[in-house]
């Protein structure tokens, strides 16, 4: 079972960072299912090393077209991009350290971390980016 469904709920309206998204809750819901069946020890590393970069990946595409529009929201929107980014990093280098463990709180820090960005933040972009002509 899925940790987490997509649903037009998470949907921010740019066909692009939509994709992207889903390609961020896979990776999530893979490290899942790798939990679920007792190898997610074994995936962890890998899966956050896929995470991370794909986190700096997409968060500089969103950053470069909220410069390119003038969103008025950029300053505070890339803090919390580069918050979130910090926090997978802190994450990965524990997991590497032996200091973190496949967990319930590990998987729940992902879903709500990447949710809660995709519900209250990158839909504020959404309308801004919109009347600018990008979809």
């Amino acid at each position: 079972m899925a940790l987490i469904t997509w649903s037009n709920d998470l949907s921010v309206s740019i066909k692009k960072f939509d994709e992207e998204h889903k390609k961020l809750i896979t990776m999530i819901n893979d490290l899942h299912m790798a939990m679920g069946s007792g190898n997610g020890k074994d995936v962890l590393g890998p899966v956050l090393a896929r995470l991370v970069d794909y986190t700096k990946t997409h968060f500089a595409a969103e950053e470069e077209l909220m410069q390119k529009h003038g969103y008025p929201g950029y300053v505070s929107h890339k803090a919390l991009h580069d918050g979130l980014t910090r926090q997978v990093i802190d994450l990965q280098n524990k997991f590497g350290e032996g200091k973190v463990l496949i967990t319930v709180q590990v998987m729940n820090f992902l879903k709500d971390w990447l949710s809660s960005h995709i519900i209250n933040t990158d839909k504020k972009y959404s309308h801004y980016l919109n009347s600018k002509g990008v979809a």
